[in-house]
């Protein structure tokens, strides 16, 4: 069933071109805004990915399942750990999931400015991912598909109900492989630059009248990547959905697939659906 439902982007397609016309949350679905989460607050995360795969003339649906909790520092800082398991990197026909990687993330927020409906912030991230998956491809990401280091930067700016944010970062892959001798021969990228530019717009509630109300919003997400050591680079369109409920619980779904370019990639089409819920001021610092 899933096969067939990863060949059907026309709809989500039009839910995200239809937010352009119109008056977001910064809450995007596949990016991370410059904002971070509240101080002493907490975030729990549940995403799961699947995508369609053809090895050896057969064709299946592998999936990645991802945990992860955001953490809020202070004002300016945020960290999150995450892990991954899943069976995208297993051999067909073994489609039991196995632990994949574990990463952990922080962000540095740089600057913010503030004004009635409006903000604009400025923030630094840096990543860590170890993976136990072999290297087999030219796309390098920083979900869990190779040991790597990511860093990079993060603008966004809302205007009332509409949100806009870009990302530009550099991604090195820390696989042994990449120190071994193969000669004049590269099997392999192990730098590229990856970016993404995202617009999000709060659709309902048109007015506020309760913070239980829930959020209806809707996302479209250019995500792209180009090879620095290889030659690579290709542009996805990834358009969501996203309801807020009791304005602490998020659920997400989005659809990724290549609009330009190429690369040899595990594959060129994804759909992604997410649960995360957050908790307010559980950090307590102790008192002397």
């Amino acid at each position: 069933m899933m096969h067939y439902i990863l060949r059907l982007p026309s709809i989500f397609l039009f839910l995200g071109l239809y937010c352009l016309d119109l008056d977001a949350q910064e809450l995007y679905v596949y990016s991370e805004p410059a904002s971070n989460v509240p101080a002493k607050s907490l975030s729990f995360k549940y995403g799961a990915k699947w995508m369609n795969e053809t090895e050896l003339g057969h064709k299946h649906t592998t999936v990645r399942h991802m945990a992860e909790s955001s953490i809020g520092l202070g004002k300016l800082l945020m960290i999150r750990p995450a892990i991954s398991v899943g069976n995208m990197y297993n051999k067909y026909p073994d489609q039991k999931l196995r632990f994949e990687s574990a990463s952990i993330y922080a962000k540095l927020r740089l600057l913010s400015i503030d004004d009635v409906h409006r903000h604009f912030r400025a923030a630094a991230f840096v990543k860590g991912i170890f993976s136990k998956n072999d290297l087999q491809y030219e796309e390098i990401t920083g979900d869990g598909d190779q040991t790597a280091i990511q860093g990079g930067l993060i603008l966004t700016q809302l205007l009332h109900k509409l949100a806009i944010s870009g990302t530009g970062s550099l991604v090195e892959v820390l696989h042994p492989d990449r120190w071994k001798d193969f000669g004049s021969q590269t099997f392999y990228g192990y730098q590229a630059f990856n970016y993404s530019l995202s617009a999000g717009y709060l659709l309902f509630p048109r007015k506020y009248k309760s913070y239980k109300q829930t959020n209806f919003n809707l996302y479209i997400e250019l995500i792209g990547s180009k090879g620095l050591d290889r030659d690579y680079a290709f542009t996805d369109l990834a358009p969501a959905i996203q309801l807020i409920v009791n304005s602490n619980a998020k659920i997400n779904a989005g659809y990724r697939f290549q609009i330009s370019g190429g690369a040899y990639r595990m594959g060129t089409s994804s759909l992604y659906i997410s649960y995360e819920r957050s908790f307010l001021n559980v950090i307590k610092r102790n008192k002397k």
